[in-house]
């Protein structure tokens, strides 16, 4: 940008974007489809909702942006995230906007939830579903370790596809030329571009990691609450502090949901407990008792513990395996169900400093089978 004035870079970018539909709206932005008339291509422009918090966050968002801005030109993992192109300073009403540009390029302007959805009642393929974690999970060690970023809300929702079939890459016209619709990305179940996808070669598609908006330091935590509900680490829950193994927590979360179209914690609130009293008698169930030399050193111990192991709340668990999970519920081999559950245990390992790294994970025997 330059130095410009605020009011001048709001100018600069009057000129140059022309908006064209939305991609999305969340709690903190809007994501807008524009086209670019200097360069003639397609970006991404992510504008932070009105007042002084939601601009600090942008701040906070660029300059994390622009560190794995630079630290792709030394490493081509970078290539597995969502990339800042540009930023302008805004004049609004209370202080400063700031604009993200993302390179559009051949991405669909969806998510991966979308595609789950069509894919809901089985899961999505496993060949996919390998080839796509390997991609989220070079882009997480390229956060974790090149970075020292945590992205701290790794879900469907933020994992964007990337199309390179020519196959699919004709149908963008349509979406972008069209005054009838006002969100450029696939509708889910039912959904045109969706409904293209499923006759296409799935294995033609990358991912890439998105949205750094709540991300922060691995040497600077910016809050305790982080994480999307049925992602959310075990030591997030608990109130310990947490480090760069609760994306890999996430990721073994979605790695499952997405080979079997369910997600592997769902918790909801009863009559006489929380969500999260819940959250953590499922993950019990699925993963055995915590040790109490664990569940004791952890703050919010005596908020879920009425003793070591014992849960306040909720007495009565029906405890079950992954490997009976995947059998009972989904119809998966031993043959099949064994190599994925030795995959995810790793990653969702009670201890932090035990969980398995990304790098890690990436040289596990099931991705490459």
């Amino acid at each position: 940008t330059g130095g410009h004035h605020p009011a001048q870079e709001g100018e600069l970018f009057n000129m140059r974007y022309q908006a064209l539909h939305k991609l999305g709206c969340g709690a903190f932005a809007t994501v807008w489809l524009c086209h670019d008339m200097r360069r003639k291509k397609h970006v991404a422009v992510k504008v932070p909702r009105s007042g002084q918090s939601f601009a600090e966050a942008a701040q906070d968002e660029v300059a994390l942006l622009r560190c794995v801005s630079s630290m792709k030109k030394k490493d081509r993992a970078g290539e597995n995230i969502i990339c800042l192109l540009d930023d302008f300073r805004m004049m609004g009403e209370n202080g400063f906007h700031i604009l993200l540009l993302r390179a559009l390029q051949l991405w669909v302007g969806t998510a991966l939830a979308s595609l789950m959805g069509n894919y809901a009642a089985q899961g999505l393929p496993l060949p996919f579903v390998k080839k796509s974690l390997q991609q989220v999970l070079a882009g997480l060690h390229f956060l974790h370790k090149r970075c020292r970023i945590i992205h701290t809300d790794i879900k469907p929702e933020n994992i964007l596809l990337y199309v390179g079939d020519k196959t699919l890459q004709k149908f963008l016209p349509d979406v972008v030329d069209s005054s009838q619709r006002t969100d450029a990305g696939l509708k889910g179940p039912g959904g045109d571009l969706g409904n293209q996808l499923e006759h296409c070669d799935l294995m033609n598609i990358e991912v890439k990691i998105a949205d750094l908006g709540s991300a922060c330091w691995t040497y600077k935590p910016l809050s305790k609450e982080i994480q999307t509900q049925p992602y959310r680490a075990l030591e997030v829950l608990l109130g310990l502090d947490y480090g760069t193994p609760a994306d890999i927590w996430s990721t073994g979360c979605l790695a499952f949901e997405m080979a079997t179209g369910e997600c592997l914690f769902d918790p909801r609130p009863g009559k006489y407990f929380s969500r999260d009293d819940d959250h953590v008698a499922r993950i019990i169930e699925l993963l055995g008792k915590i040790p109490p030399q664990i569940a004791l050193s952890w703050k919010k111990s005596t908020k879920f513990f009425s003793r070591p192991g014992a849960l306040l709340r909720i007495s009565r668990l029906l405890p079950r395996s992954l490997g009976a999970v995947l059998a009972e519920r989904h119809r998966w081999t031993p043959a099949a169900a064994a190599p994925f559950v030795s995959f995810l245990l790793p990653t969702l390992e009670y201890a932090p400093e035990r969980r398995a790294s990304a790098a890690q994970c990436l040289q596990h025997a099931w991705l490459a089978g």
